[in-house]
């Protein structure tokens, strides 16, 4: 790295226009890094770095770093002459890669080292500088991908998605991380193996303590440096897409951690968060709350968001604890927190924001979705804001997810006495555009895996897991499994190791889990093929109870339609017991195939069943002139499609 007298620093060079100050304080801007953080670059002929950030109530900025011995007397930054409150400076030849901080002198005497807001690579932690990053020159290969990707997530679009948490999906022998690059070698092929349509991942931002996942984010711009560098992101990116498979990025705008280099208190006062604890301070989490009613915090979000679909070429932005953005009383007693200027629980600047996000992303990107982890019954979170809505694409349904997990962990004798936590959800299935989760938050802090929730021995276990994956792939609603679900990880989710993918040998338990597997693989493929399962989604017309009242024998039967009128049937069993001449009714006489049976023996079932084949019989039940006598087998699901 440079260092020494050669280093200068030349005052007056910017590349923020007037244009760009203005609407960076109206909080509108949603490009600031093109004009904050290190920009390397040439001036007059001199190539140096352009460090520009935003420290409105500081004394001084100092741009320190391996290139002026970390002296913050060097080169101190200039504010700019229209009050914006940013302060700027060119350092010539400063190297790629060189690391640095901000040291800012609060007007309390008290100097603070920063690592950069708007830095675009940063250090592996537990080291917390910025690096000097140019641009990658990175050449895309997904330009069919991007000009077609809006078919993909559309709501009449199957959607099947995978969580991903980059550093436990996969590790390698030695217990390390899989890079970037691994990732981009291994990941596109398993997805498209298993028929999965998306992939999510935690939080890919730089955080601090890996252990939060993500979601303590320091870096809203950066990639986190623990799976190599930017560039090899972008080609993890390019190589799902062109494997056909969608991005989606976790993204965190409702709180951000304490640590002392980042963005808390960040020129000696609340500058990103609220000053009053009771509207700044996250009680359950120990975090810092955005202050949305500032406008360049809001500037710096949007920008954030806006950030990784631009340069990162994500497909759309799963935002998480929204529910805490909305309500100003959000996990707190009374006397805790501060209503709004009606008196209400609302946080109205937080709404505002996230209207005009949504707004923002959908006009700049027209291919891409928007999901929010919502999970109150706030109405209209994905429906847009012309209509009153919040302008998101989609809504995790978390009743849902509560409902049927509850139901499965219940010793099949008891589930007759709950049978509304199978059905209650389509009482209120198109009120959103749903997605269902079984997220990594059912699966963490003592919960157990999905494995785990289910009652009985093994074989009944493995039996529950594949009914339970049927009963998602046939509800109403897009479809998101976190790692190892597919296959019934045993254990709890581990983020300091591998999923247990020894588990899937035949030889281990007489192979019940690659059986698991497999059926995973059939039923995710047939969902991913068959029109009836997604093309309705939104729509009551896709869906039709048979019968949702058996509660005694706790068995649902309904039907699904496709917009030409083809119908696939879903019949659950929800007991270990075999049921013969078990009578649905059926819309028609025509002949219908058990497309798929979660008993197979393919599936290490008992190989119960009704021999690929039932004719229907003009006899008149659930109120339908036809009617088929089926076979139900012990704790499974029955796919019945149209010959």
């Amino acid at each position: 790295m440079s260092m020494g007298a050669e280093n200068e620093i030349i005052h007056g060079v910017t590349l923020a226009g007037e244009t760009d100050i203005y609407l960076f304080r109206e909080g509108s801007h949603a490009r600031i890094y093109e004009f904050l953080g290190a920009h390397a670059m040439e001036h007059d002929g001199v190539k140096g770095v352009l460090f520009a950030v935003w420290a409105p109530n500081a004394e001084e900025v100092s741009v320190i770093g391996d290139f002026n011995g970390w002296d913050p007397a060097r080169h101190k930054l200039d504010p700019r002459w229209d009050s914006s409150g940013i302060w700027e400076g060119f350092v010539t030849n400063v190297a790629a890669d060189s690391c640095y901080k901000y040291s800012i002198l609060a007007k309390n005497g008290k100097r603070l080292e920063k690592c950069d807001p708007l830095a675009f690579f940063c250090e592996e932690p537990p080291r917390t500088a910025s690096k000097v990053y140019p641009e990658p020159d990175f050449q895309w290969h997904d330009a069919d991908w991007m000009a077609k990707r809006k078919e993909h997530s559309a709501l009449d679009k199957p959607q099947s998605i995978y969580e991903v948490h980059a550093g436990s999906w996969r590790r390698t022998a030695e217990n390390n991380y899989l890079s970037w690059l691994g990732l981009a070698h291994e990941l596109p092929q398993y997805l498209t193996e298993n028929g999965f349509t998306h992939v999510e991942f935690l939080p890919v931002m730089e955080h601090p303590f890996y252990g939060s996942w993500g979601y303590q984010t320091t870096g809203y711009f950066a990639p986190t440096s623990r799976y190599s560098r930017p560039e090899d992101l972008m080609t993890m990116v390019d190589a799902l897409h062109r494997a056909g498979i969608a991005v989606i990025l976790d993204w965190v705008p409702s709180h951000f951690p304490t640590d002392a280099f980042g963005l808390g208190r960040f020129d000696g006062t609340a500058l990103y968060e609220h000053e009053d604890p009771r509207k700044g301070f996250h009680p359950d989490w120990k975090s810092y709350i955005f202050n949305y009613g500032r406008n360049e915090v809001r500037s710096f979000l949007m920008s954030s968001a806006r950030f990784w679909l631009d340069r990162y070429h994500a497909d759309g932005l799963r935002v998480d604890a929204v529910a805490s953005m909305l309500y100003l009383d959000y996990s707190r007693k009374e006397g805790e927190w501060v209503p709004n200027k009606y008196g209400g629980r609302e946080n109205i600047e937080a709404i505002d924001f996230l209207k005009k996000l949504n707004e923002t992303l959908y006009l700049d990107f027209p291919g891409v979705q928007t999901t929010a982890e919502e999970s109150t019954a706030w109405p209209m979170v994905s429906r847009p804001t012309w209509l009153g809505g919040l302008g998101f694409g989609y809504k995790w349904n978390m009743g849902w997810m509560h409902d049927i997990l509850n139901y499965m962990s219940k010793d099949p004798i008891f589930r007759q006495y709950h049978h509304n936590n199978l059905t209650f959800g389509m009482w209120y299935a198109y009120s959103e555009s749903f997605v269902l989760p079984l997220s990594h938050d059912e699966v963490v802090h003592g919960k157990g895996s999905l494995w785990t929730k289910m009652p009985g021995d093994d074989w009944q276990k493995a039996a529950n897991l594949r009914l339970l994956l049927g009963w998602m792939t046939g509800h109403p609603g897009k479809k998101l499994l976190f790692m190892g679900g597919e296959f019934g990880q045993e254990h709890e989710w581990n983020h300091d190791s591998s999923l247990d993918w020894h588990i899937l040998s035949d030889d281990y338990e007489d192979g019940i889990h690659s059986g698991i597997q497999r059926w995973f693989h059939d039923v995710n493929n047939f969902y991913k093929t068959t029109p009836a399962l997604w093309e309705l989604d939104q729509d009551p017309r896709g869906f039709e109870w048979i019968d949702c009242g058996d509660a005694a024998s706790s068995v649902v039967s309904f039907l699904r339609r496709a917009k030409d009128g083809s119908e696939v049937i879903f019949v659950g069993n929800f007991t270990p017991i075999k049921r013969e001449c078990y009578r649905i009714g059926v819309p028609h006489g025509k002949k219908w195939r058990e497309a798929l049976n979660s008993d197979s023996a393919l599936y290490g079932g008992s190989n119960c069943g009704n021999l690929g084949e039932i004719t229907a019989e003009k006899v008149s039940f659930h109120g339908r002139p036809w009617s088929v006598s089926l076979t139900l087998p012990p704790l499974a699901c029955l796919i019945l499609t149209e010959e």
